[in-house]
């Protein structure tokens, strides 16, 4: 007994002296994070380096007028949980930041030097003439970097930019340039300081907002299109050296990439594989919001083969940090049922035209009666149809009973902008923000195929909704 006694002790010893593994962070897609005091984080168009077991956010932090204030670093060890560190470049840095734009900062290591080197888009603060690119370093990864001043790359324009250390150490700088017309991928000096050559040039192809990184031998150059704030349709392109030659530009995600823009991927390396971690912003512009008011849309990138890659939409990821492993749960989109009938908000025969009738439809599951309801400034939502990437719109911005309910390109206007009001027993109602009327079904009608209108509001079951995650 006394030996059966000492094993069982000798065991709960073991065990008690093994690390617990790390559980998995569940991250929201399409959502505002906050840091450990509970602020707001604000990284945006930022880019993540990764120094010892901590994970390192750097990323735009504005003014409320949009210029800069701040480059903002945090920094994790499971993505989900940011500590704020320190703003790590300020208006005070440099005369030339005092009134200024700065976007989509990205930091990395200089192993030769043991420097960090943060490269950035630098504006004047009132239009985009500048087209600068923009250097800082400093010892520590968040310590106060160093401002070094503004050019533009061999004499060419630079907007929105990323930076990319390979295998073998050398550093390279991709940037929009020429207008936006132009990509650039210039390899930097050994210090990582500046440009030393021009290596591969898409000319005329437009293509903004970079980001670059290897798997297995192959680079993968992700971007968008140049249409401002509004998200669009995101391209990658593929080459196994950097110098090209580089495969045609293929599309990835839907035509809006989820109502996002790409900023960085990230390599989640563990114990049991390396994942990669597609970094959107959801820009407020989009809708009219502060720059600050973005939120963040993260998604696991999946690769079909060698040299292809996917994105899929999501409600929320499982991110392990510990073993690599990433996955997605909900496919982020809703089924909106009426109460009254139960039928469907559906696009009137799945069209994607512009002021295609929002009508009630037996559910059937078509991409037409799926909508992803994603969070704005102020409380508000915008509803988008997944078929089309257009919005749930009150037509005309009228704001008397009975305007018709439609799909319309998405835009700033308040008639795209919805407020989800709680009807009681699970059930909703969607106000409009320009007019407060809801949503309803003229008449209380079951039938297939009658338009939406909006009325003033009250308690009828034909303005209320049922929300089904899918």
């Amino acid at each position: 007994m006394s030996r059966i006694v000492a094993l069982v002790a000798a065991l709960a010893l073991i065990l008690a002296g093994s690390p617990a593994a790390a559980a998995a962070a569940a991250v929201p897609v399409g959502a505002q994070f906050t840091d450990t005091g509970g602020s707001l984080l604000h990284a945006h168009g930022g880019g993540v380096l990764k120094v010892g077991t901590y994970y390192y956010w750097f990323g735009e932090n504005r003014n409320s007028n949009g210029t800069f204030r701040y480059v903002s670093v945090y920094r994790s060890t499971d993505l989900r949980i940011w500590e704020f560190r320190s703003n790590v470049l300020t208006q005070s840095s440099a005369a030339e930041l005092q009134v200024a734009n700065i976007e989509r900062p990205k930091v990395i290591y200089n192993a030769s030097t043991g420097q960090y080197v943060m490269w950035m888009h630098k504006e004047n603060g009132s239009d985009y003439g500048e087209a600068r690119a923009a250097v800082a370093v400093s010892s520590t990864v968040d310590g106060n970097y160093t401002y070094l001043g503004s050019f533009r790359p061999l004499g060419h324009m630079s907007r929105d930019i990323t930076v990319f250390v390979d295998t073998d150490g050398t550093g390279y700088m991709i940037s929009a340039a020429d207008e936006n017309f132009d990509l650039h991928i210039y390899r930097l000096t050994p210090d990582y300081r500046s440009v030393s050559a021009l290596v591969r040039m898409w000319d005329g192809d437009h293509r903004e907002a970079p980001a670059l990184f290897k798997r297995n031998g192959v680079y993968f150059l992700l971007t968008s299109a140049a249409t401002g704030w509004q998200p669009n349709q995101a391209k990658y392109a593929t080459a196994t050296s950097i110098t090209g030659p580089w495969s045609a530009w293929q599309n990835v995600g839907d035509s809006l990439t989820f109502g996002s823009q790409s900023t960085y991927v990230l390599p989640i390396q563990g114990t049991q594989t390396t994942s990669y971690l597609y970094m959107g912003d959801r820009w407020a512009g989009a809708w009219g919001g502060p720059v600050n008011d973005s939120r963040y849309v993260w998604l696991p990138i999946q690769f079909p083969s060698s040299t292809t890659m996917s994105l899929t939409n999501a409600r929320q990821l499982s991110v392990d940090t510990a073993t690599g492993t990433l996955s997605a749960t909900g496919s982020g989109y809703d089924r909106l049922t009426l109460r009254h009938s139960g039928k469907c908000l559906d696009v009137r025969n799945q069209s994607t035209a512009n002021s295609a009738a929002v009508v009630q439809y037996a559910c059937n599951g078509g991409t037409n009666q799926q909508w992803r309801i994603q969070s704005i400034s102020g409380g508000y939502v915008q509803v988008i149809a997944r078929h089309s990437g257009k919005c749930l719109d009150v037509n005309s911005a009228g704001t008397a009973d009975y305007a018709t309910i439609l799909q319309f390109t998405c835009g700033t206007g308040a008639n795209q902008q919805w407020t989800l009001q709680d009807a009681g027993g699970g059930y909703l109602r969607l106000a409009a923000r320009h007019s407060g009327r809801c949503l309803d079904l003229p008449g209380s009608s079951t039938a297939d195929n009658v338009q939406l209108q909006q009325y003033a509001c009250h308690s009828g079951n034909q303005q209320q909704i049922t929300r089904t995650a899918l």
